[in-house]
């Protein structure tokens, strides 16, 4: 059914599912909880049980407040949700993907919330599910489970693929429907007419800070102000940008790298999810950023040696945590 329409304005509010209720799809959640939309977020044991216990906690820039969702462990809980929230981890995509496909509705709208380029496809590959791409800009950290901890941006860009149908008569585009989903929270959405070159404008941010603030363990603010870590930045973004142009991406414009990376000191103290990832001894992204930059780069004929340089790094330190899990003795304290 279309949501938020001027036809369906009486209507029961558009129930959302949370696929993946890290700190990026519980903060959008948690904000749609709180204008009062119905929202489920499917999540692992932890995070359920403290969440029934003491709702969801949105510790944010602006406010706190506990915010109450419904919780489960089941993928089927997307079931009747009008829109889906897919805000797993790029690594998990297919597996997720091919998990929920049974259950979703028809009219179901999936919208990938996620790090990289090529999700959504990924998506379609595994599952048939058709996500709507989007562009996510926010701060966000899970200190705890249920503990949101917001530091910055909040905001989000959709749009169609070029080629792919805007809609119906009957049916609004799903890019605008989303977008008024989100603009009744309160929460800045934009529809793009290039969603592709948006969400390369992002990876190649997350491409040039990302790697960089996980290897160190520093904050995006403290690796923009070392000449050192400047200048291995730029020099990655400028690979970026050059294998964008190679596939044909819109590419940003003049002086995009300086702007970027004075942009970067606005996120103070926030830490990249990359980072986050290794710190906790888990597996990151990198295979989808960096790793996405060499491989690409390769097929185009651009060379990407610094980005092979972050991701052969990150790999190492994904693989000596993998190695440390290994050797703990089993239910020792982690």
């Amino acid at each position: 059914m279309p949501i938020n329409s001027e036809a369906n304005v009486n209507a029961a509010p558009a129930r959302v599912a949370v696929m993946g209720a890290g700190a990026v799809g519980s903060y959008f959640g948690g904000m749609l909880a709180r204008a009062g939309v119905p929202v489920t977020m499917i999540a692992r044991g932890a995070y359920a049980e403290a969440v029934r216990r003491s709702k969801l906690f949105l510790d944010t820039v602006t406010f706190q407040e506990r915010v109450a969702v419904d919780v489960s462990m089941e993928p089927s809980a997307v079931r009747d949700a009008h829109v889906v929230l897919f805000c797993v981890k790029s690594l998990d995509n297919e597996a997720t993907a091919r998990a929920i496909a049974p259950h979703l509705s028809a009219d179901a709208i999936v919208v990938s919330l996620q790090n990289g380029v090529d999700n959504v496809e990924r998506i379609h590959a595994a599952s048939g599910i058709d996500a709507l791409p989007a562009v996510v800009y926010v701060a966000a950290a899970m200190p705890e489970p249920g503990h949101v901890k917001h530091s910055g941006r909040g905001d989000l860009v959709v749009g169609e693929f070029a080629g792919r149908s805007a809609g119906s008569e009957a049916q609004p585009p799903r890019a605008e429907q989303v977008a008024a989903l989100f603009s009744s929270a309160k929460v800045p959405c934009r529809i793009s007419t290039d969603i592709l070159g948006d969400m390369w404008q992002k990876f190649i941010g997350n491409c040039g800070a990302n790697a960089v603030s996980a290897i160190a363990q520093m904050s995006y603010g403290d690796i923009a102000r070392y000449d050192e870590s400047r200048s291995l930045m730029s020099r990655v973004v400028e690979e970026c940008i050059a294998v964008a142009r190679a596939a044909g991406v819109r590419t940003p414009g003049p002086g995009f790298t300086e702007k970027w990376l004075a942009n970067l000191t606005k996120f103070g103290e926030a830490f990249a999810s990359t980072a986050q990832d290794l710190a906790r001894g888990k597996r990151t992204e990198i295979e989808s950023l960096n790793g996405y930059i060499v491989r690409r780069g390769a097929e185009l004929g651009v060379a990407t040696p610094n980005n092979f340089a972050l991701y052969a790094l990150v790999r190492l330190l994904e693989e000596k945590a993998a190695s440390e899990r290994r050797a703990r003795p089993a239910g020792a304290a982690q």
